[in-house]
């Protein structure tokens, strides 16, 4: 497997200076998100245990080869100042009560990065009942286990699908949320109020992270990069919806990835001061977006995905899809006023780190 650029400096000595290893519990650790999350936190030093169901969303291959290749390579080159944990992965359907419960009575976790959900927006048209058990039902079984056996602190991932037919930009934390356009987005949302309920009556810290169009190497076979990137080198055609109008805050993974662990170092906090605002309240709980704050439009970044793999694109234009929005844009200045941190990496450079490792895994020209 080819190693890749996935810590920057700043991210490096970020992770390298960590003094306080702890029991970190990833769930979807197989997944595109997770397996960098997982590789992270073990090169720092943490206890990480690895929770995923293998489902067949997308190749299982392509989930075992992550986890396979995300672990091995030291953070540091100065192996002196690299402190590896360990890491075990683990089988498990979070839809499953009884295991789950039995999971954190064994493990013990002293966090939890929950990022496992049945994800896509195009999908939850075909396959709603999948979403209700993989992103609610799981969901609860996870809060209340947590509530038996309490953690330092709960990190979910949710999404800039939230936002639905919201028409304002950027979109802001306090925005309103009451308009999904797909059941994917309903389901994330519930799980931000889920999480509110719990914060509120249990004390259990929480903090939801909206992502904002993730990639990079080890993406998801059902996500652009991934899909544009396979047909142009193939000399297929490739269907851009909205006739290319869509504009899209695209984030590098591993931009992603240092906000999910600054975030878990800081334990959410009730708001004293909380006057109704969305993104905090009278309870520990706290919400983020995590997005480039850079929206590219979909033609600019086919042009950019073209000259980094150096083929022009045959392009099928057309309409809108049911569950689309138009664009995302992200404000992230809550990230950096608590977190002290922003996505930074550049489209182009991202998406030469994802091309480099398609090429080199897939074994193509």
């Amino acid at each position: 497997m080819t190693r890749h650029r996935f810590l920057t400096n700043q991210q490096l000595t970020y992770f390298k200076d960590w003094e306080r290893r702890v029991k970190v519990l990833v769930t979807g650790s197989a997944g595109f998100i997770g397996a960098h999350t997982v590789q992270a936190l073990i090169k720092r030093g943490d206890t990480v245990v690895g929770v995923d169901n293998f489902n067949d969303y997308y190749d299982v291959a392509l989930k075992h080869d992550r986890l396979a290749a995300l672990t091995e390579s030291p953070v540091a080159t100065d192996k002196s100042t690299a402190v590896p944990g360990s890491f075990r992965q683990l089988t498990l359907d979070l839809a499953d009560t009884a295991g789950v419960a039995g999971l954190f009575r064994e493990e013990q976790p002293e966090r939890v990065i929950h990022l496992a959900a049945q994800a896509g927006v195009r999908y939850s048209l075909e396959n709603p009942h999948a979403y209700v058990t993989a992103n609610v039902t799981a969901f609860v079984n996870l809060l209340e286990a947590m509530r038996a056996t309490p953690v330092e602190h709960f990190v979910y991932a949710s999404t800039s699908s939230v936002y639905g037919a919201n028409a304002r930009m950027p979109y802001r934390i306090d925005d309103n949320v009451d308009h999904p356009v797909s059941l994917y987005a309903a389901t994330k949302k519930s799980n931000e109020l889920m999480a509110h309920t719990y914060s509120h009556l249990f004390e259990l810290p929480t903090t939801g992270l909206r992502f904002f169009t993730v990639y990079g190497p080890w993406g998801r076979p059902d996500m652009s990069p991934f899909l544009f990137t396979r047909k142009i080198i193939r000399g297929e055609t490739i269907d851009v919806f909205n006739n290319g109008h869509h504009k899209r805050d695209f984030t590098y993974v591993g931009d992603i990835v240092e906000g999910i662990v600054r975030v878990l170092d800081k334990p959410a906090m009730t708001n004293p001061d909380w006057s109704g605002e969305a993104s905090s309240a009278n309870a520990p709980y706290r919400i983020y977006n995590i997005g480039s704050n850079n929206p590219v439009g979909l033609l600019d970044y086919i042009k950019t995905l073209e000259e980094v793999i150096g083929r022009k694109a045959n392009m099928n234009l057309l309409p809108m899809q049911p569950g689309d929005v138009a664009d995302t844009f992200a404000d992230v200045s809550e990230l950096i006023r608590d977190m002290n941190y922003s996505p930074d990496t550049p489209l182009r450079e991202g998406l030469a780190d994802f091309v480099n490792w398609y090429k080199h895994y897939y074994r193509v020209n």
